[in-house]
């Protein structure tokens, strides 16, 4: 394999980029255990249906240069019009102070770099990193052996950040194919709010993989949403890994918009460690081309009186192939949990496919779980109705399929992330509409 190579060549010299060493064990003990593991196959359950080779067969550079020309017309094209937000600007796996905007006080928000090379942080690493990420998956161990881009973010007790954060992960000017490890570090302490929104963007030819890793802690009473948007190119791989603990009465969102990306795979663990906890999962995808997206996710509760819903949409066209695998274990202490899960798809062509498996692990016996899929196609009586009264059918198809994602774009409360949403549902189905024309 060739990335597996490149990761043997690598190792000793990424650590030499490194000016502080307090997690060269922690780096070092995380490769002997990708080692030991290996690169998922379709022979492992949790990858039958996606298969790697097309990105673990190609060779990556670990380093990548950081001279770019990206200017700031370049970055407001990005922007969702959220003229009012502050926003992140890594460009090549470095944080850039004069394209990003950060207004907000009274928190800790430094780059996951800086954040490593800080000798004051480094008791905060010990307590947060890496505790909650499942130590036994490959990618995992991966990123926290190569791990330095990213940002860590820290939200003081009773802090409300009013404004959403914008963080843009941008690879531009690479002559080879670029591998990329990015961390997340989100604390968000005892009454806190705060809401963040990712993208990825690769302004490239050559081939760009992502392995992110993102940790979120959400204390007692606090509030912390997560918006992935992903629509990057055909020459972009990703491989994310979401990991949320939540504490008593919190609640905590993780919003997945897959609109782009030759193969894409987010994978979310939620666990529930007090009561009267909520968590929301909503995704939307919509796809195309011989595309790829694959959703894993699971919630773990562990506690009594607390919620978890899941509510998964994917419109299929062309060769795509869709995949949604979400789980839901509950302990046998953690009654009257309430979990819901569904998993809805589209398939607008011959050569679209889905392969959808829900799950439920339940030792409680008072809990009101549910989970359901559905795969088909579009009702023709309903494109007929509208079709009837001079609707095109282009637009009578959008229509429908505009009202088929509402519901996971319900909790949105961002409203400029909202009409992009719209936006772009409205360019990859080819019609000139938004979603506020229909409804």
């Amino acid at each position: 394999m060739a990335l597996l190579e490149n990761i043997q060549n690598n190792h000793a010299a990424f650590l030499d980029t490194l000016q502080h060493r307090f997690l060269d064990e922690t780096r070092n003990a995380a490769l002997k255990k990708f080692f030991h593991l290996g690169f998922p196959t379709k022979k492992d359950e949790e990858y039958k249906y996606t298969n790697l080779r097309e990105i673990t067969e190609k060779n990556y550079n670990f380093f990548p240069k950081e001279a770019h020309t990206i200017s700031k017309e370049q970055i407001a094209e990005l922007h969702l019009g959220e003229e009012n937000f502050d926003w992140i600007v890594f460009i090549n796996g470095k944080l850039h102070k004069e394209l990003s905007k950060i207004s907000i006080e009274n928190v800790e928000l430094l780059s996951f770099n800086y954040a490593l090379n800080d000798p004051k942080h480094k008791d905060v690493f010990d307590h947060y990193f890496n505790t909650i990420a499942d130590q036994n998956l490959a990618f995992t161990n991966l990123n926290t052996a190569y791990c330095k881009q990213g940002f860590f973010l820290k939200v003081p007790k009773n802090v409300v950040i009013e404004k959403p954060i914008h963080v843009f992960y941008i690879s531009q000017n690479q002559d080879e194919n670029t591998f990329y490890n990015t961390r997340n570090l989100l604390i968000a302490e005892e009454g806190a709010k705060i809401e963040v929104i990712e993208s990825h963007h690769n302004f490239d030819e050559t081939y760009v993989f992502t392995n992110s890793v993102t940790e979120i802690f959400t204390y007692q009473n606090a509030k912390a949403d997560w918006h992935k948007l992903q629509n990057d190119s055909n020459t972009s791989y990703m491989m994310d890994h979401t990991f949320a603990k939540q504490e008593r009465d919190s609640l905590t969102t993780v919003n997945t918009f897959s609109f782009g990306g030759k193969l894409v795979r987010n994978n979310l663990d939620f666990i529930h460690n007090g009561e009267n906890i909520n968590s929301f999962m909503n995704g939307i995808t919509i796809i195309d081309d011989e595309q790829l997206v694959d959703h894993h996710t699971a919630v773990h509760h562990k506690t009594p009186n607390c919620e978890s819903y899941q509510n998964y949409k994917g419109i299929y066209k062309g060769k795509s192939h869709g995949v949604f695998n979400g789980k839901v274990y509950v302990d046998k202490i953690a009654q009257k949990t309430n979990a819901y899960q569904q998993n809805n798809n589209i398939l607008l062509d011959e050569g679209a496919s889905i392969d959808s498996k829900p799950q439920l692990e339940i030792f409680a016996d008072d809990v009101k779980c549910s989970h359901g899929c559905t795969v088909g196609q579009l009702n023709e009586d309903a494109l007929f109705y509208l079709r009837a009264r001079g609707i095109s059918k282009k637009e009578a198809q959008a229509m429908l399929l505009f009202a088929f994602a509402n519901d996971a774009m319900e909790n949105i409360d961002i409203e400029p992330l909202r009409v992009k949403i719209s936006k772009l549902l409205a360019e990859k189905l080819e019609v000139d509409m938004e979603f506020e024309d229909i409804f």
